[in-house]
C-alpha cells in the first residue's frame, strides 16, 4: 500500500503490496496451481517474529522515545529559572527556539530518510523534550491555575486521554483508512505548517495574523490543530497496523515511534494553548 505519509513513505516495507491484493508475509507464499489438494499446493507456515515489528517493539520503541522526551523537558523545567525578570523569560524563549528549531530540523531528516536511525529518532526526542519543557513552564507561569494541578497538569492528561480515546476508537469501530483521508490529513498538516511559519516571519515584520494570539482565531487554530492531530494518530495507528501485517524489520519500530512522538506533541501543544486561551478568558 503506498503512503502519502512522508513519515512513513521512505520506508519501502510499509510500501510494499504482494500479488493479487494479498499480504505478504515472510514464510508465506501464494500457489500459483490454485487450493489445497492441488498440485503445487504448500499449506501456508506461521511468519516467524524474530527480527520483525512487533506491536511490543514498537511500544517498547515508543516508551523509550516519549521517556526522552518526558526527561528532558523534566530536565528544562528544573534546570531553567523561574520567570522572574526579562533575563529569565529570555533564557526560556532561547530553550524554546533551540529546542523548537533543531526538533524541526531532526523531524525532517527522519521523515524523509530511507533507513531509520534510532539515535536520530531519540535525538530528536530530546530537543523535543527541551522545547516541551520550557514552553510548558512559560504558560504554566503565564497562566497560573490551582484547579486540577494547573494547565500543563491538564494538558497532559488530556494528551493522553485523546490518545487512548482514538486508540479505543480505531480498534473498537474498525475504523479504515482510505486514501482520500490520508491525502486530507497529509495536506492539511502541511498546510497547518506553512500557516505557522508564515505567521513566524510576519511577526519578526510586526504583523500577525493572530493564529498564535489568545483571541477567536487563535482559539479555532488550536482545536483545528487539535483535530488534525487526532487524525495524526489514526493514521499511525494504520500504518502501524500494516507494517505488523506486513512482517516488516523490527527497526521501523521506530519510525513508527517517531510518528507516534510527533502526533502526540502536535496534539499537546494545540491542547495547552485553548486550555491557556480559556483560562484568559
Amino acid at each position: 500500500m503506498q503512503s502519502n505519509n512522508p513519515v512513513f513513505r521512505r520506508s519501502e516495507e510499509f510500501n510494499q503490496a504482494s500479488p493479487y491484493g494479498q499480504t505478504s508475509y515472510p514464510g508465506y507464499a501464494p500457489s500459483p496451481q490454485g487450493l489445497g489438494g492441488e498440485p503445487g499446493y504448500a499449506p501456508p507456515t506461521a511468519p516467524p517474529t524474530a527480527g520483525r515489528m512487533t506491536i511490543d517493539s514498537v511500544v517498547q520503541s515508543s516508551a523509550m522515545t516519549l521517556g526522552v522526551v518526558f526527561l528532558t523537558a523534566a530536565a528544562t523545567w528544573v534546570l531553567t529559572p523561574a520567570i522572574e525578570d526579562e533575563a529569565a523569560a529570555g533564557t526560556l524563549m532561547a530553550a524554546i527556539l533551540i529546542g523548537s528549531l533543531g526538533a524541526f530540523a531532526l523531524s525532517m531528516v527522519n521523515s524523509f530518510k530511507r533507513v531509520v536511525s534510532p539515535p536520530l529518532v531519540l535525538a530528536f526526542a530530546a530537543l523535543e523534550g527541551v522545547a516541551l519543557g520550557a514552553l510548558s513552564k512559560f504558560y504554566d507561569a503565564a497562566f497560573p491555575s490551582e484547579q486540577y494541578g494547573g494547565i500543563v497538569v491538564q494538558a497532559v492528561l488530556g494528551t493522553f486521554a485523546a490518545f487512548a480515546g482514538t486508540l479505543a476508537a480505531y480498534k473498537f469501530f474498525e475504523i479504515k483508512v482510505g486514501q482520500r483521508f490520508r491525502t486530507f490529513v497529509i495536506a492539511a498538516m502541511f498546510g497547518m505548517v506553512a500557516l505557522s511559519m508564515m505567521e513566524l516571519v510576519l511577526g519578526l515584520f510586526g504583523s500577525e495574523l493572530g493564529l498564535f494570539g489568545f483571541g477567536g482565531l487563535g482559539l479555532i487554530f488550536s482545536i483545528a490543530g487539535l483535530v488534525l492531530g487526532v487524525f495524526m494518530l489514526i493514521l499511525d495507528f494504520d500504518f502501524i497496523e500494516q507494517g505488523v501485517r506486513n512482517g516488516i524489520p523490527e527497526r521501523e519500530s521506530w519510525r513508527a515511534a517517531f510518528a507516534l512522538t510527533v502526533s502526540l506533541v502536535w496534539i499537546y501543544t494545540n491542547l495547552l494553548r485553548i486550555l491557556a486561551i480559556l483560562q484568559s478568558d
